[in-house]
């Protein structure tokens, strides 16, 4: 009996696709017939009669002309539905089965928050027991939003897999096209389809990526059309979406947006439509390091490394980035021909991730020694003073524009900010002017020089400060930084911007005699860390411990910790 439902359905689903297949294929028969039987029979007439028949196929071509621009007529319909009204589109659609989309629950991992949320409609898509006891009715809508590459994509094709029901991916930019109806009609075809598939398999579950593309605020009409397609592919949308009210086909719409929700449709979003967001967000410490773990098994690795280490390293990352980093650095390892990741691989490929490639600018042996102190100052105050960053790694390799850099992060994102933190940031940051001085009694250009420098980072932290967070000495608060006209013209009055202007001069100054007076206590350190880098031209995580672990220096970070 389900052999024949299976039939029934695939006939639901392909009917077009078989009638056009069908017509071609008697075309070129009749054609093939055509051909064989009239030219043979031609070839045996008398003269006269083959002068008749040549001047009955000159009428027949006249006739063939007028019955041409008819078809042509037809053709132009026929095209106008399929091609722009999305009928060809969606025949030649691939359809993705259960068998096909093959994630398991015990495979979505650094999002332990998004998957227990996620449980409950797996459960409630495969227990009916459960349904009947809230009301009879599934969750019907659930938008996932977070930053891309997070797994949200990879979640919903978990949750289809778990639930063992057909799953329709599809992507909100097929929905938008050039002509009134695209949309509309592209809808239309997804959720009959989805309805066909629930009444065979019991249940289908509808994925839209990217639903923003179609579903943000409908508007007025915008010429050519434009806003009437779009407000119609959002109406079409909701009425499918209340349609799955009315008869319980278990079909269930995941949707998925890198934007906010407020910047979707209010219609979409009320309750009874959306009925539930997960909030998918970016691994925390203890999720980078399992992530790690999981994509590590993938590969060779020697026992130099440490997903601990790399979690650290890879605040801001998202499990898609993790995973480039870990084929970046299996793509480094092939290339120098050596059969296991080293933690050295993963290092080249995490600057590569970062920074981009490293550079063929060649420095001269006095840019080098200049550099190199540069960015041990850096380190040092980095090291000694910020309250909860860890120096990663300083190098004198150019990469990107840069004779080296030191990358100093916090083991875990922060998303508040003290006053502590931004002066020590501040701090950093001159750190390369206050070494430089103290080894060579004058500075590089290196410093400063346009927006990304040492300077340019440390004025617009105490700008911001000072003006927005009202941290300056003076004590005057607000956020001034606001008062500007829309071209751009300061509303602040002179005596004010003055005032804010000697506040910024303040932090500024303050931080630069306290890094003065630390780095010149720590002579042998700033020499002997420049010196390594010198020597090795790159440092890592633990051979950044090693140095101050021999002057017997905690970090600033741990000891808050």
């Amino acid at each position: 009996m389900k052999s024949i439902e299976r039939f029934f359905f695939f006939l639901r689903l392909s009917w077009k696709k078989i009638l056009i297949l069908s017509s071609l294929i008697f075309l070129v028969l009749l054609t093939i017939w055509f051909l064989y039987y009239g030219v043979g029979s031609f070839m045996t007439m008398e003269p006269f009669g083959q002068r008749q028949l040549m001047a009955m196929m000159g009428m027949y071509f006249v006739m063939f002309i007028i019955v041409g621009v008819v078809q042509s007529l037809i053709f132009g319909f026929v095209n106008m539905y399929f091609v722009m009204g999305g009928g060809f589109e969606s025949l030649t659609q691939k359809r993705i089965s259960t068998a096909k989309v093959n994630v398991r629950w015990s495979e979505v991992i650094g999002m332990e928050g998004a998957k227990r949320e996620a449980w409950e409609i797996v459960k409630l898509l495969k227990d009916r027991k459960l349904v009947q006891a809230i009301g009879g009715k599934i969750i019907k809508g659930t938008l996932m939003v977070g930053p891309p590459g997070c797994g949200k994509t990879y979640l919903a094709k978990a949750i289809a897999t778990e639930a063992d029901m057909p799953f329709l991916p599809s992507v909100g930019s097929e929905f938008v096209g050039m002509f009134v109806g695209t949309g509309t009609q592209r809808m239309k075809t997804l959720f009959q389809e989805a309805r066909t598939l629930a009444q065979v398999y019991g249940g289908c579950i509808i994925f839209i990526d990217e639903i923003d593309s179609f579903a943000r605020p409908r508007m007025a009409e915008m010429g050519f059309g434009a806003g009437i397609s779009h407000n119609s592919t959002i109406n079409q949308f909701l009425t499918e979406l209340d349609g799955l009210r009315q008869h319980e086909n278990n079909i269930a719409i995941l949707a998925a947006t890198n934007v906010s929700e407020n910047e979707l449709d209010p219609a979409i979003m009320r309750a009874g439509r959306f009925d539930r967001k997960i909030h998918v967000t970016l691994p925390n410490l203890k999720e980078r390091e399992e992530l790690f773990n999981f994509y590590l098994k993938k590969i060779g690795h020697d026992d130099s490394v440490r997903a601990d280490v790399l979690a650290k390293k890879a605040v801001w990352f998202s499990p898609s980035d993790i995973d480039n980093l870990i084929r970046e650095a299996s793509i480094i390892s092939l290339r120098e021909k050596v059969r296991k990741v080293s933690m050295k691989d993963l290092s080249e490929a995490y600057d590569r991730v970062l920074f981009g490639l490293r550079s063929n600018i060649t420095l001269t042996d006095k840019e080098k020694h200049w550099t190199a102190y540069h960015e041990a100052g850096h380190a040092v105050i980095a090291y000694l003073l910020h309250p909860t960053d860890d120096v990663i790694k300083a190098t004198i390799i150019p990469h990107k524009g840069m004779l080296g850099f030191v990358s100093h992060r916090s083991a875990e994102e922060l998303h508040t900010h003290t006053k502590e933190k931004f002066l020590a940031d501040i701090k950093v940051s001159v750190a390369s002017y206050v070494a430089e001085k103290l080894k060579f009694g004058t500075t590089s250009s290196g410093v400063g020089g346009g927006r990304g420098s040492d300077f340019d980072h440390a004025m617009r932290i105490a700008h911001m400060m000072v003006y927005s967070l009202g941290m300056g000495k003076s004590g005057l608060i607000g956020d001034f930084s606001a008062l500007t006209t829309p071209y751009g013209a300061s509303m602040i009055s002179q005596k004010t911007q003055e005032t804010l202007d000697g506040d910024v001069q303040d932090l500024l100054q303050g931080c630069l005699k306290e890094v003065t007076e630390t780095l010149s206590g720590k002579r042998e350190l700033l020499e002997y860390f420049a010196q390594e880098l010198l020597k090795k031209e790159e440092l890592e995580y633990d051979e950044i411990e090693n140095i101050f672990t021999k002057f017997g220096i905690t970090p600033l970070s741990r000891m808050n910790g």
